[in-house]
């Protein structure tokens, strides 16, 4: 089924060129944490699939919402059940582009500073985002990262009042992708 999904994702949202240099993984990582008064909430995924193609800068990443995993299990069940709804949103997209990718130099080791813009889908809910982050190129091979905040009352994500000192406002998220060539077939 992720195989599948991971499948559709890719075909639907780039048409490759022979020039096109698109890189792919199926094993990025989005790590979210909530800081709040009565306790601290990280969860993350591994399981991200994002592609990059480095000829014009799109950047993509399809996240399942229950691939969030946490150190406590009650409190992935109700992330699932309560909050994030993921039998009716099963997944959080991006699509956007690098806006600077002329910063950067594939052929060359090297960390370059970066920003990347486009639209954020979850829990149903589409937003425009701008985000900073970096793209590390060594020895051939590349990984991105970045590091923002998004509001939970943004994506229309319900907390309780009886929990509300439980969940932060603002949830920070941490992306790592390392990036293999994209091989068709």
């Amino acid at each position: 089924m992720k195989k599948q999904i991971a499948a559709i994702f890719i075909a639907s949202l780039f048409t490759l060129s022979v020039a096109a240099q698109t890189y792919i993984t199926r094993s990025g990582r989005i790590t979210f944490f909530s800081k709040a008064p009565v306790e601290n909430i990280e969860a993350n995924n591994n399981e991200v699939t994002s592609i990059l193609n480095t000829t014009n800068g799109e950047v993509a990443f399809i996240a399942l919402i229950k691939s969030f995993k946490f150190q406590k299990a009650l409190m992935e069940e109700h992330f699932n059940e309560n909050y994030m709804e993921s039998n009716t949103f099963p997944k959080a997209n991006f699509k956007g582009t690098v806006t600077d990718l002329s910063k950067v130099n594939f052929s060359s080791d090297g960390t370059y500073n970066i920003t990347v813009k486009g639209d954020l889908i979850i829990h149903g809910v589409t937003k425009n985002v701008e985000a900073p982050g970096t793209i590390t190129v060594s020895q051939g091979k590349i990984s991105a990262n970045s590091k923002f905040n998004i509001k939970v009352k943004d994506y229309n994500i319900k907390i309780p009042t009886t929990v509300v000192n439980n969940i932060a406002e603002t949830i920070s998220v941490t992306v790592d992708c390392k990036y293999e060539p994209y091989k068709k077939g």
